[in-house]
C-alpha cells in the first residue's frame, strides 16, 4: 500500500483522535474522522464513497455491506472493540477484507464491572445509597446476601467469563458455567444452559451478540431461573429479550438485574427505571488503561495491513481474490 491511503476513523467514544492520529499519520498515511457520535449507516457509508479509504475503523458506528462495497481500496475494517455486530463482515470477507477486533483489551475492566454488580446487588449498595440520600435510614429493611452462599453462574467462558469466574472464586462462590466449546475449565462445573439457569442465585452473561445468541435468555430460558435469581450483563443488549426481562422484573421472578448494555441502546425502556435494576451505560470496557490499549491495538493493526502484513486479530478468512 502506497503512502498516503487514507484512514477512516468513523467515530470514538473519547475526548480526541490524538493516539489514532500519532499511531497512523507517523506510518505516512492519513486519517480523516466522521462525527465523534456513531452515525447512520448510511451516513457512513456516504463517508466511504467520499474518502476513499484503505481502512475503516469503527467504535459503535455500522460499517454496512454498502460501506464496504463504496470504497474499492478498501484492505481492513478494524473495530475498536471486542464485538462484530456492526459491522458486514461476510461482505468484507466477500471482497478479500480483513476484518480485525482488540479481544483482550477489557478482560479485567468488563470481569471487575460484572463482579461489581453482583456485589452491589447482593450488599444493597446501589438500594440504601438511594434510601439514605432520600432521607430514609432504615437498617431493618436489609434483606441482605451473603456472597459467599451464592451459587453463580457464567454463560461464556471466554476471556473475560474466565476471569470473571477466578475473581468471583476469590469470596467462595459455587461457579457454575455454560459455553459452546466442550473444554472444562478449572472450578467451575459446566453444564447446560437450562440447568444453570434452573440452580443459580445470580446469573452473569459474557456472550457476543451472534444470529445464534440474539435473545439467548428469552421468555422461556428467563422462565426457567431461580426464583429471586438476579441477572447481569455485560455483553450485549440483544443477548436478552428486553420484554420478557420486563415482564420477569415485573412479575417478581427475578429479584432484580444490572444491565451495562442495552437491546436498543442509549434509548432506556421505561420498565427498567425502577429500584431493583442496576443501569450503566455502556462503560464496562472503561478504564484509562484500557482505552489507550484500545486505541493503540487497533491503529497498530490498520498499519500493519496497510504495509502489507497480516493483521494479528483476524476475525475473518478473506477472500484474497474477491477484490473488485
Amino acid at each position: 500500500m502506497t503512502s498516503g491511503a487514507t484512514v477512516l476513523l468513523t467515530d470514538y467514544a473519547w475526548p480526541d483522535v490524538a493516539i489514532e492520529m500519532e499511531t497512523i499519520e507517523s506510518a505516512g498515511f492519513r486519517l480523516v474522522t466522521g462525527p465523534a457520535r456513531a452515525a447512520a449507516a448510511e451516513v457512513i457509508a456516504g463517508l466511504a464513497a467520499k474518502h476513499q479509504p484503505a481502512a475503516i475503523m469503527t467504535n459503535w458506528a455500522p460499517v454496512s455491506a454498502a460501506a464496504v462495497a463504496a470504497s474499492p481500496p478498501l484492505r481492513i475494517v478494524a473495530r475498536l472493540g471486542v464485538g462484530l455486530d456492526n459491522i458486514a463482515v461476510d461482505e468484507a470477507t466477500r471482497r478479500g477484507i480483513w476484518v480485525t477486533n482488540v479481544p483482550d483489551y477489557c478482560v479485567e475492566e468488563v470481569s471487575d464491572h460484572a463482579v461489581a454488580m453482583l456485589l452491589a446487588w447482593a450488599r444493597g449498595l446501589a438500594h440504601f445509597d438511594r434510601e439514605v440520600k432520600a432521607g430514609r435510614w432504615e437498617p431493618a429493611s436489609a434483606r441482605l446476601r451473603r456472597v459467599r452462599d451464592l451459587t453463580c453462574g457464567i454463560i461464556g467462558l471466554g476471556r473475560t467469563g474466565r476471569r470473571t469466574a477466578e475473581k468471583l472464586r476469590g469470596f467462595g462462590v459455587r461457579l457454575l458455567g455454560h459455553t459452546r466449546s466442550a473444554a472444562a475449565v478449572a472450578g467451575i462445573e459446566t453444564t447446560t444452559l437450562e440447568d444453570l439457569l434452573g440452580r443459580c442465585d445470580a446469573v452473569i452473561v459474557h456472550v457476543p451478540l451472534t444470529a445464534q445468541t440474539r435473545h439467548l435468555l428469552d421468555r422461556e430460558r428467563l422462565g426457567l431461573m431461580r426464583p429471586g435469581a438476579f441477572l447481569v450483563n455485560v455483553s450485549r443488549g440483544a443477548v436478552i429479550d428486553s420484554q420478557a426481562l420486563l415482564e420477569a422484573l415485573e412479575s417478581g421472578r427475578l429479584a432484580g438485574a444490572a444491565l451495562d448494555v442495552l437491546e436498543d441502546e442509549p434509548r432506556v425502556p421505561p420498565g427498567l427505571l425502577r429500584p431493583d435494576v442496576i443501569l450503566t451505560p455502556h462503560v464496562a470496557f472503561s478504564s484509562d488503561a484500557s482505552l489507550r490499549d484500545l486505541r493503540r491495538n487497533a491503529s497498530e493493526e490498520v498499519v500493519r495491513v496497510l504495509r502489507g502484513e497480516p493483521p494479528r486479530q483476524a476475525r475473518n478468512r478473506p477472500q484474497s481474490e474477491a477484490r473488485p
